[in-house]
């Protein structure tokens, strides 16, 4: 049996193992876990508090031997389920909360089954190490530019277009499941929690090529419920800013594209509006609500740009030196559009 200390988030990227076996609980794997690793739980939630009450009011002895039937049971239903055809060379990587005996009973499992077992020395608490000293204590690791522009231009679509020239970006809304304003997230879109969204990103930056830059969308401080770690929002700060100008109705004409989900459900759109209580007389938002009501989604996307999110915008462009923008300017947004824009940044960027 291998014991595997992780030194870099790196070094993930390149295991001789065909696969992460998370041997938490449920909900300890759902609020993170090492990216691409599968859940394989030898207790459950209700099974780990009801061995956790038994050690803490009784016996160290009387919980042990109830979680080594438990995680017999369930090492049997993995062994039928999950990792019933893995062959004879099989090669798992096995991690618990702290690499105890969660883990070293499950790889003991394996490892007498004649699989080549590893086990991450001090498990996920570890890993979860590398990624806070990753976006909390080191700089970003790379050069930094912010593709900026008011809402509705486009940014998201055109930073993928980017990328699909050989460009490096980090799409922080698709890591963040959100689009980055108070209509930004999908129906059914749940997003990660704080460490989950930490993970992906720390993962994401270590695959890039230090030397060369780059591209992430501009963001306030959060996406939607979370927090963009201090490494990457210090490095934004600072960024040159490749900004997007165009004119108001053509970005209209694209958020009511853009999201389509909210047009095709007009009553969704009330709550966010009603969101904006505090910030506006109450006469605008009763125009806005009868605006979504109308259908008028061009219409009401427009005088939300005009009256709410273009001032504010305004106002926190006004921290940045001009010494530090490039404009890209249009007229329209449409594909073809998208795809110039991307092509002169993708210029740019060299």
């Amino acid at each position: 049996m291998q014991r595997l200390t992780l030194n870099t988030l790196d070094a993930l990227n390149h295991l001789d193992f065909d696969d992460v076996i998370d041997v938490r609980a449920p909900s300890e794997y759902d609020e993170d876990h090492i990216p691409g690793a599968v859940n394989l739980p030898v207790l459950d939630d209700d099974e780990r508090a009801r061995v956790g009450t038994v050690y803490t009011r009784e016996s160290r002895f009387l919980a042990r031997r109830m979680g080594a039937a438990l995680i017999a049971r369930n090492a049997s239903r993995h062994l039928q389920g999950y990792l019933a055809d893995k062959p004879a060379d099989y090669r798992p990587l096995v991690y618990c909360w702290r690499g105890g005996q969660r883990s070293a009973a499950f790889a003991l499992i394996l490892g007498q089954i004649g699989w080549q077992v590893g086990i991450v020395a001090g498990g996920w608490r570890s890993y979860r190490r590398l990624v806070s000293r990753a976006l909390y204590d080191d700089p970003f690791p790379a050069p930094l530019m912010v593709l900026d522009g008011n809402t509705g231009t486009a940014k998201t679509a055109i930073l993928h277009a980017v990328a699909r020239h050989g460009v490096q970006v980090i799409d922080l809304e698709g890591l963040a499941r959100h689009r980055g304003s108070l209509f930004g997230l999908e129906p059914g879109a749940v997003q990660p929690s704080q460490k989950g969204f930490e993970s992906a990103l720390a993962m994401a930056m270590t695959r890039l090529d230090p030397v060369r830059p780059v591209l992430v969308e501009a963001e306030s401080n959060r996406i939607g419920a979370l927090r963009l770690p201090p490494a990457l929002w210090h490095a934004m700060q600072r960024a040159p800013r490749l900004m997007i100008e165009a004119p108001l109705d053509a970005r209209a004409r694209w958020l009511a594209q853009a999201y389509a989900d909210l047009t095709g459900d007009p009553a969704r759109l009330h709550e966010p509006i009603a969101a904006l209580a505090a910030f506006h007389s109450r006469e605008r938002i009763a125009a806005w609500h009868a605006l979504a009501d109308e259908g008028a989604f061009e219409s009401l996307a427009a005088a939300l740009m005009d009256h709410h999110y273009d001032p504010r915008y305004a106002r926190a462009r006004g921290r940045w030196g001009s010494d530090r923008l490039t404009t890209f300017e249009t007229t329209t947004l449409d594909a073809d559009a998208r795809e110039r824009l991307a092509d002169a940044i993708a210029a740019h960027l060299g």
